[in-house]
Parts: structure tokens; C-alpha cells; sequence
């Protein structure tokens, strides 16, 4: 159970406001990953008690979600894509975004993204879905979100890959392509998502 399904009611009139945390999450995320972000390390960028922020979250975990959902909001690329792109620029959008907070796919892999700007950039996808006549927008729409994500995951590697000598005795056919093939990330994205989207 995420954030969104079990916020706490604010109490105290003084409480620490949930968008100081999710920014502060964010950042110390954007910073130094996922080993960075902690309670202690929160309070300390609010300048606050680390106990005073159990107000507002039961426990890390809320802060990974609120983090991920304020990297999303605050990302003024998204916010217009989700206005007023097709599915391919959105999707594309989507991916640098999650190339620029390279901590996000991650904290997607285990926690599913509930906040309202991920429900904002959900439900335009499956309404461009539907206005493109998709007969299940949902599933596709899910083929499509983990497409990107699992692109973005391993788009810091590809420096790493197109150094990576192949053994030609061990596979003649991959060495051979893999010598040729000029890696760019995003333009493997294009491919995949036009071929994805080019299917009924």
C-alpha cells in the first residue's frame, strides 16, 4: 500500500506541508539516487525533527512516492505533453523525463505510481488510445508505459554497450551488428514505439 492510499489527515495546524517533503525527496534523489533518500536525510533538508515528519508519512516509502509523482508535476515538458502531444511525443516526453530522474524507473519497478500527475499522464494515454481505436486501452497503454521504463533503465548503459567487445566465435551474427550498430537510446525508442503503435 502506497501514499496515496493511505495519507494521513493533518492534525496539527503546523504540520509540515506534504509538498516541502515531495521536494526535498525529489531533489535528494536527483542528487545521490536511491540510497540518499531517508527520513533523517529529509528533516535535515527542511530543517526540521526527523520524528516530526511521521505528520505527514508513515515511513520512506511514502516519501519515494511523493518524490516520484513531484518529479513529474514539476517537469514543465510533461505538463505541455500532456496538453497537447499525439501518444508518440508523449510517450518520447515521458522518457526523458524518466532519463533526467534515472532513480524514477526504479522506484517504479516496486512501487506502482498513484499520485495525480501519473493518474494526469494515464489517463491522457488512454484517451489518445481510445481516439486511436485501441480495443483495450489499458493493456496497451501498460505495453507502452513499460516499453519506456524498461528503456530508460538501461539507457545509462549505453556508453558501457557500445564499448563492449563481442566474441565473434561465440556469436558471429550479434559481433557483426553490434559493430555496426551506432547506439543512441532514444532512437531505439522511436523504433520500438512506432512499431508498437504501428500494431492494432
Amino acid at each position: 500500500m502506497g501514499y496515496w492510499e493511505h495519507r494521513k489527515p493533518v492534525i496539527r495546524s503546523r504540520a509540515i506541508d506534504v509538498g516541502d517533503l515531495a521536494r526535498a525527496a525529489a531533489a535528494l534523489l536527483d542528487a545521490g539516487g536511491l540510497r540518499s533518500l531517508t527520513l533523517r536525510a529529509v528533516a535535515s533538508q527542511l530543517d526540521v525533527a526527523p520524528a516530526s515528519l511521521y505528520s505527514r508519512v508513515a515511513s520512506v516509502d511514502d516519501l519515494f512516492d511523493l518524490a516520484l509523482d513531484r518529479a513529474l508535476a514539476d517537469d514543465p515538458a510533461i505538463d505541455t505533453a500532456v496538453r497537447d502531444a499525439d501518444l508518440m511525443d508523449l510517450m518520447l516526453t515521458y522518457y526523458r523525463h524518466l532519463v533526467r530522474h534515472p532513480w524514477a524507473p526504479q522506484v517504479i519497478a516496486w512501487r506502482a505510481p498513484r499520485g495525480p500527475s501519473y493518474i494526469r499522464l494515464s489517463e491522457r494515454m488512454i484517451a489518445l488510445l481510445t481516439d486511436a481505436g485501441s480495443s483495450d486501452p489499458l493493456t496497451s497503454a501498460y505495453i507502452l508505459s513499460n516499453f519506456v521504463i524498461g528503456c530508460a533503465t538501461t539507457a545509462p548503459m549505453a556508453v558501457n554497450e557500445a564499448a563492449t567487445e563481442i566474441d565473434r566465435d561465440v556469436a558471429p551474427l550479434y559481433a557483426r551488428a553490434h559493430a555496426r550498430h551506432a547506439v543512441d537510446p532514444e532512437a531505439v525508442v522511436g523504433t520500438g514505439l512506432r512499431r508498437l503503435l504501428s500494431r492494432p
